[in-house]
């Protein structure tokens, strides 16, 4: 039986659309017992996350354990590019098993969950999990998590995938969202983005336009 190509995306592939961007307990405490990433990467990470699902109109959730009593505000990065959006706060560990972060889930309606957060085996694994249990589809960005040692993330990581959840990264995440240079509202916003805390990606960016005038469309 032959298989026949056709010009379009894969199913599994992510859009603006599709899903609920979760971005969990980016804040002071967790991020001092953070060690699988160093701090400035992750920052640099959560930041690309963060403007990606504002500049595209992701439906986001913004959660927080303990803020005031113990784990302090969320990293400025992320509330910086949701100016005004209300953070919900939680005693639960586990993002899922809150329920004003549940209505809110709920009220968007979207079949896709995208979670980020610290730490992964314990705030990241226990909604994926939660999630991929009440039929949910769940991707996990990687490297916008972080955990107390390097062998945790990965088992957190490993845990996940087994369950279903896919895994992916931050400028993976940016990229998919944009996926044809050809789509020129959004080319400004995702370039813009890539050189600002895209890494080496975004210095290339600078470079060729500055040089060659290049442009990816």
């Amino acid at each position: 039986m032959s298989i026949k190509a056709t010009p379009t995306a894969g199913a599994t592939l992510l859009t603006p659309t599709d899903h609920t961007l979760v971005m969990i307990d980016f804040q002071s405490q967790m991020a001092f017992a953070t060690h699988s990433i160093d701090a400035v990467s992750l920052r640099n990470n959560a930041a690309l996350v963060a403007q990606a699902g504002a500049g595209f109109g992701v439906s986001t959730i913004l959660t927080t354990v303990a803020e005031k009593s113990f784990s302090g505000p969320m990293f400025d990065e992320i509330t910086a590019a949701f100016p005004g959006q209300k953070m919900l706060d939680r005693t639960s560990m586990n993002t899922w098993e809150d329920a004003a972060v549940i209505e809110r889930v709920n009220q968007i309606g979207k079949p896709r969950i995208v979670l980020a957060g610290l730490w992964t085996s314990v705030c990241i694994v226990g909604p994926a999990l939660s999630a991929l249990d009440q039929g949910f589809e769940v991707y996990v960005i990687a490297d916008a998590c972080g955990d107390v040692s390097a062998e945790a993330h990965e088992r957190a990581m490993q845990r996940m995938v087994q369950a279903g959840a896919r895994p992916m990264t931050s400028l993976q995440y940016l990229l998919e969202l944009q996926r044809d240079w050809a789509r020129g509202d959004t080319y400004e916003l995702t370039t813009g983005i890539a050189k600002k805390v895209g890494g080496a990606y975004g210095i290339g960016i600078n470079y060729a336009k500055s040089m060659f005038g290049a442009h990816e469309g």
